[in-house]
């Protein structure tokens, strides 16, 4: 009897960790926005830079995040190319606020950073 129940409770345990396991949280726009800026603290970016650059990656998160919830409406697998299009017009114009040595360290460090980490399952 007591292996039954064990053999219930736990079944029941890694049903629901699993279920729970494939609800990603998606993050708003702000929020991505928000965690991006912090990342970017190391630019020493000053005051109209900052607020240049928070509008380019909320106008680029939003842009993104329009096209997903069309895609996801109509069924479609989304463009890996019209994204990049995307990113480069981004960096385009992180490029025109950003200085030389600025625009070399992001793109050398914190760019990285900026894309979500998979997880080799």
């Amino acid at each position: 009897m007591k292996t039954k129940i064990t053999m219930l409770l736990s079944f029941i345990l890694m049903t629901s960790a699993s279920l729970f396991a494939q609800n990603f949280p998606r993050l708003s726009v702000e929020e991505r926005v928000k965690g991006i800026m912090e990342k970017l603290a190391p630019l020493n970016l000053d005051a109209t830079q900052t607020t240049k650059t928070d509008s380019v990656f909320t106008q680029s998160y939003r842009m993104q995040s329009n096209m997903m919830d069309s895609l996801r409406a109509s069924g479609e697998r989304p463009d890996r190319n019209v994204f990049e299009k995307m990113t480069n017009d981004r960096d385009a114009k992180l490029k025109a606020i950003f200085t030389e040595a600025q625009y070399k360290k992001y793109k050398d460090e914190v760019e990285a950073t900026l894309r979500p980490q998979r997880r080799n399952n």
